[in-house]
């Protein structure tokens, strides 16, 4: 697999699915930015890049604020060289959180997040992709953006919004060399749980759901395991590879089978 020249950078680079892809995209070869809200897990990825021979920075940024994403792909830019890839990996969950018990400051602040700044992401990253006709953009969704039971209404709502400004970025951009896709993971093993609640804060609702319960997501599950990381990061890494070149607006479902029932 040959990645698309230039750096690349991951936002939600420092935990996760993110890191996942962070750390393989640096063993590929790509320099990359990694971009969190977080210091300590962003620092941590971007020095173990580094540790593997790769080169990398960590950028700090809330993608919520599209000040802070237009100034971390600056940053990235300017450290690393001409933005190829982009992975917008940045996300919270809203605990399945009902419609009826789900606060006003949850349903903003997941939406904010999870699909407002994925198009702050793609939107900074077209600025740069755009002049040199070359990109590939990889958003990161989830089962929760092609059925109804992969997560709350915020989530659920947000990540098929990710979902469909996949599509119509896709036929907007397929003629001036940019792809975009999107993968979108099942249950996966992840810290996102936890992760979310400390992001929400006093807003943080329990986290229940499929995700939370073994034997949960071996029911809706027919391949009956989670997810790896490595095996959504494999996915993320092809379509962000020249091979991929004649895929786009393409949903990679990475879900063991869970919304083929």
């Amino acid at each position: 697999m040959t990645l698309v020249r230039g750096c690349a950078l991951v936002t939600g680079g420092g935990s996760g699915i993110g890191r996942g892809i962070a750390l393989a995209l640096g063993r590929a070869g790509a320099p990359v930015a990694v971009v969190d809200l977080s210091p300590d897990g962003g620092k941590a990825v971007a020095d173990e890049i580094v540790g593997g021979g790769g080169r990398a920075r960590f950028v700090a940024a809330d993608v919520s604020r599209w000040a802070d994403v237009d100034a971390a792909v600056t940053a990235a830019v300017r450290d690393l060289g001409p933005l190829g890839i982009l992975v917008n990996a940045a996300g919270i969950l809203d605990g399945y959180a009902p419609a009826d018990e789900m606060t006003p400051a949850l349903w903003e602040r997941v939406v904010a997040i999870d699909l407002t700044g994925t198009f702050y992401g793609c939107k900074r990253a077209l600025a740069e992709m755009l002049p040199a006709g070359r990109g590939r953009i990889v958003n990161i969704a989830s089962v929760a953006g092609l059925v109804g039971s992969g997560g709350g209404p915020a989530y659920t709502a947000a990540k098929h919004g990710v979902v469909g400004l996949t599509r119509q970025l896709a036929i907007t951009y397929a003629d001036r060399g940019i792809t975009v896709n999107a993968v979108c993971p099942g249950a996966v093993t992840t810290g996102l749980r936890a992760n979310s609640a400390r992001i929400l804060g006093g807003d943080a609702p329990v986290m229940r759901g499929v995700g939370g319960d073994d034997a949960a997501v071996r029911a809706v599950t027919p391949a009956g395991r989670r997810g790896t990381i490595e095996e959504v990061a494999a996915a993320a890494l092809y379509l962000a590879g020249e091979e991929a070149g004649y895929v786009t607006g393409h949903m990679l479902v990475v879900d063991g089978g869970w919304t083929a029932r």
